[in-house]
């Protein structure tokens, strides 16, 4: 364990992995910060939840038809040419989003914007997963790396909802989205400008990759994303859930950021508990993605709320939260790791954008369900729909062994 603290040590006394490392958090805030202020700010503007889970659910959907086409150009175009265009111009769509949700224009205006600005979304995910490749040839670095990156991707889920919790107490409510994509363009430009992003050398495209279609048809691939699709659906349902129960069942918004860091605080110990291991053989994450874990935990919580008459106090919500929030890094890293395993070097950007795909459509689809539930049945009703996505991810994951295995094996001869 110690040897693997160490490891993370290195990495961020490392002057050529931190400086873009930080810039791509700073964009990546809005990872956090985008879905949380759209569901904020519709929710009080229009004082309806289901409004608001159609723009974010709008924004996710954009960003998962989008994100495939990024990735793909990231591989032929490198990053500079894809990161700085796709984060200014979605940068500047929320900023333009933010304004006219605050003006009450039209929901289909709102959801049509979204929509647009979903799909510019860079992928920031995919091409700093790259830049770990090229700073640290070294495979053990390069692996505390991307765990440290997927632990500091959660910490972001504490970080922005504390934030948010700030602003909409002290600030308009137009405030948070405007922030969210001034820090979003302003962390492109900045990772865009470091060395190992321009480092990054465009794979050429091998005419028998050319014919092998979208890399989500890649053998394996296709029982991943599900996994991945099912977990995100639950990751949508938590944030608005979360958000509904500060406003709707503990009456205090600025208690929001409690709940977050929570069940974020959870996975970054997860994570870093993970990732401080002493090796990690490729190939081997298919035998032990934690959903199970997960799903138990998200089940307490309607219990809780139920037991409780609806209102549970924090002392019983937290350690609940913090606890599901365990597995949810490990499992992001086991994915992201299988893919790698999956995919041939010329597809691994548009590879790792599919599973960016398969998070935000199931983000989007969780936020929208979420609010049509909260509306019609409440908060428990919510988190139960969570924990039922977790269940079938967990299943689609077992289902899914053979193939795996299968594939890992004859990529190893």
């Amino acid at each position: 364990m110690a040897a693997g603290l160490s490891g993370y040590v290195r990495v961020l006394r490392h002057r050529q992995a931190a400086v873009p490392f930080a810039a791509s958090l700073i964009a990546r805030l809005s990872f956090s910060l985008a879905p949380l202020s759209m569901v904020l700010l519709v929710s009080h503007v229009r004082d309806s939840y289901g409004d608001a889970g159609l723009v974010t659910g709008a924004y996710g959907i954009g960003t998962a038809l989008g994100s495939p086409t990024l990735g793909r150009a990231l591989d032929r175009f490198g990053q500079p040419r894809v990161v700085v265009p796709a984060g200014v111009l979605c940068g500047a769509l929320l900023v333009v989003l933010a304004l006219l949700a605050a003006a009450d224009a039209p929901l289909a205006v709102l959801v049509a914007l979204a929509a647009v600005a979903g799909a510019s979304f860079p992928p920031l995910g995919p091409a700093m997963r790259t830049a770990w490749r090229v700073i640290f040839p070294d495979q053990t670095l390069r692996r505390a790396g991307y765990a440290l990156d997927a632990v500091a991707v959660e910490t972001i889920f504490i970080v922005g909802p504390l934030l948010l919790s700030l602003l909409v107490t002290r600030t308009p409510a137009a405030v948070p989205l405007v922030l969210t994509g001034t820090l979003l363009a302003a962390g492109c430009v900045g990772y865009a400008s470091c060395a190992a992003p321009r480092q990054v050398v465009p794979h050429e495209q091998s005419p028998k990759s050319e014919r092998g279609g979208s890399a989500a048809r890649i053998g394996g691939m296709p029982a991943l994303l599900v996994v991945v699709l099912g977990l995100a659906v639950a990751f949508g349902s938590i944030d608005t859930s979360l958000a509904a129960t500060a406003r709707e069942v503990l009456h205090d918004q600025s208690k929001l950021g409690w709940l977050f860091t929570a069940i974020a605080g959870g996975s970054a110990v997860g994570g870093l508990t993970y990732g401080a291991r002493a090796s990690h053989a490729p190939g081997t994450e298919q035998r032990r993605i934690p959903l199970p874990l997960l799903t138990f935990s998200l089940a307490l919580v309607p219990v809780s709320l139920l037991l409780h008459a609806g209102r549970p106090p924090l002392g019983v919500l937290l350690p609940i939260l913090f606890v599901a929030g365990l597995s949810i890094s490990p499992t992001i890293i086991m994915c992201q790791n299988l893919i790698d395993v999956l995919s041939p070097p010329e597809r691994v950007n548009e590879a790792q954008a599919w599973m960016s795909s398969s998070i935000t459509t199931g983000a989007a689809c969780g936020t929208a369900v979420a609010g049509v539930v909260i509306d019609a049945v409440g908060v428990p009703g919510s988190f139960g729909n969570a924990a039922g996505a977790t269940a079938l991810a967990a299943l689609a994951a077992l289902a899914a062994q053979r193939v795996w295995r299968r594939r890992v094996a004859v990529l190893a001869q």
